[in-house]
């Protein structure tokens, strides 16, 4: 058991043996004079705050990939580099990494190429939310496969907000940066496999402070015995939604447990059957193997936050916390996801849409934990989307979230249908009457609108900022109606390869 948290601040080793659990990276970089570092909404939508967090890869990095890794300018194939939002990082989370600020990228006497170009190409005018751009476009530069593609570079910054400049030169600016030479930085950077390694010591790690507990466990296992004594803990992985609670509702947090190092937990199994996906995996490091099984899941993915939250947001802390809101749960419920649970050295499984209880209630007992989710592969004759409608495409709250999968038969006949809802409802929640009204019909324009007709029976949607009832009720029904009309050329697809003989 080692007392200490460790982590590299540039090329300075930072121990901290006193260290709040709700303490942020942001609080505790400008008490350590970075500066540079800003603070703007304070909840990881303006990337003010951003920093780049650099980490040994995991598996689920490396297997979640599905190709070769380490191919960026100048990492190591062993790390990777991510943009995340400090305001909402909370400190223990980075033991174990290396931390780099606006203060390590360059200097007054040697500018990196991204701040070079910011300047030479007018990216910058009140210099506010500029240390966060460089810093979004430092990680982006040395991603594995960095694009000059526009819409690469807009997903890249989509998680910083500019009110003066406008986004025209400041992607000019990274078109630039991309084909320029390596900077010291990335010189720098290149010793970082090795200095990360020698953090690695697998051990649990236990902090106690007069604002609270603070354990790492090294694994599943310590976080299940953890659990059996103090079930009251708190589990983090990500912190974007538990973030929020310190920064905005200024909760405290009197013990709890990061579980992103375990590394046990932060694995994606890929077999024959489909995907098995650890509660520690973060959505951005899911994101390509869900796209090989679930093409329009992994488009989805690119709609949820930003990348700096996708960086730390994980798929199985979405399912856990249980917001009815959720834009993971209800295309991973229409997919025919099951949820793995354990209490100590108890597991159990269940179909995803059974942990969902009421609003704030989920099916998790004294003790238990979410400890990874299993996606399956599509049977042959299914036909999967999932739609996110938002006043914004990018970092917004969905108002409906649908996901449907309908499986048909040799003669056309609809033999299973599993239709998705998210803000509908209390909870991530099927459609239970408007799937009674398509199984065993002709997937024609009448099943169609028996099927709309039923989803009036299914849900009573409330009003709220983001939608009116019956704006949510007439987009669900719509929602089916596209989700019909794009099925059209699924259908004549299988037609014309003989696996349909109806049309």
């Amino acid at each position: 058991m080692r007392e200490t948290i460790r982590f590299f601040l540039g090329d300075r080793l930072v121990t901290l043996d006193d260290v709040a659990p709700d303490r942020t990276l942001l609080d505790w970089l400008r008490h350590e004079g970075r500066t540079g570092t800003k603070e703007g909404c304070n909840e990881g939508d303006c990337g003010a705050c951003m920093v780049i967090v650099a980490r040994r890869r995991s598996s689920s990095e490396i297997s979640g990939a599905g190709g070769e890794t380490g191919r960026g300018r100048a990492m190591p194939s062993g790390v990777s580099l991510r943009a995340v939002n400090a305001c909402i990082q909370l400190l223990p989370m980075l033991d174990g990494a290396a931390v780099f600020t606006i203060e390590d990228v360059g200097s007054a006497e040697a500018l990196h190429p991204v701040q070079q170009a910011m300047i030479a190409l007018n990216g910058a005018q009140c210099g506010f939310c500029t240390p966060g751009f460089v810093m979004s476009m430092v990680a982006y530069r040395n991603t594995d496969t960095p694009s000059d593609d526009d819409s690469a570079i807009d997903s890249a910054l989509a998680g910083n907000l500019c009110r003066c400049t406008g986004y025209a030169p400041i992607v000019r600016a990274m078109k630039q940066a991309l084909a320029a030479p390596d900077s010291a930085f990335e010189e720098r950077i290149r010793t970082l496999d090795d200095r990360l390694a020698a953090l690695e010591d697998r051990a649990d790690v236990e902090i106690e402070t007069a604002q609270g507990n603070v354990f790492l466990p090294a694994s599943a296992e310590s976080l299940a015995h953890r659990l059996m004594a103090y079930p009251q803990t708190l589990i983090v992985a990500g912190a974007t939604d538990i973030g929020l609670w310190v920064t905005k509702a200024m909760r405290p947090l009197p013990r709890v447990a990061f579980i992103g190092q375990c590394a046990d937990l932060a694995t994606i199994e890929e077999t024959q059957d489909g995907l098995r996906i650890g509660a520690a995996v973060t959505y951005e490091a899911a994101r390509a193997a869900l796209a090989r099984i679930l093409p329009d899941f992994g488009v989805l993915i690119g709609r949820i936050g930003s990348t700096p939250i996708r960086n730390s947001a994980t798929l199985c802390g979405n399912i856990a916390n249980g917001s009815p809101i959720g834009d993971g749960p209800p295309a991973l419920i229409a997919a025919g996801a099951t949820l793995h649970l354990r209490c100590g050295a108890t597991r159990r499984s269940l179909p995803l849409e059974q942990y969902f209880l009421a609003y704030g209630k989920q099916d998790r007992r004294e003790g238990e934990f979410v400890e990874a989710v299993s996606v399956p592969r599509q049977k042959e004759g299914t036909f999967y989307r999932s739609y996110k409608i938002s006043k914004r495409f990018d970092q917004d709250i969905s108002a409906v979230l649908a996901a449907f999968a309908l499986c048909r038969d040799g003669s056309g006949r609809i033999i299973e249908a599993r239709l998705a809802f998210g803000g509908m409802a209390a909870t991530p929640c099927r459609a239970p009457r408007a799937e009674q009204a398509l199984l065993g019909q002709l997937w024609n324009e009448t099943t169609l609108e028996a099927a709309r007709d039923a989803l009036a029976e299914d849900f009573t949607p409330l009003s709220d900022m983001r939608a009116s009832a019956w704006y949510r009720q007439t987009v669900a029904a719509n929602l089916l109606t596209r989700f019909y009309e794009e099925s059209q050329g699924e259908t004549m697809r299988l037609a014309k390869a003989g696996s349909l003989t109806h049309v």
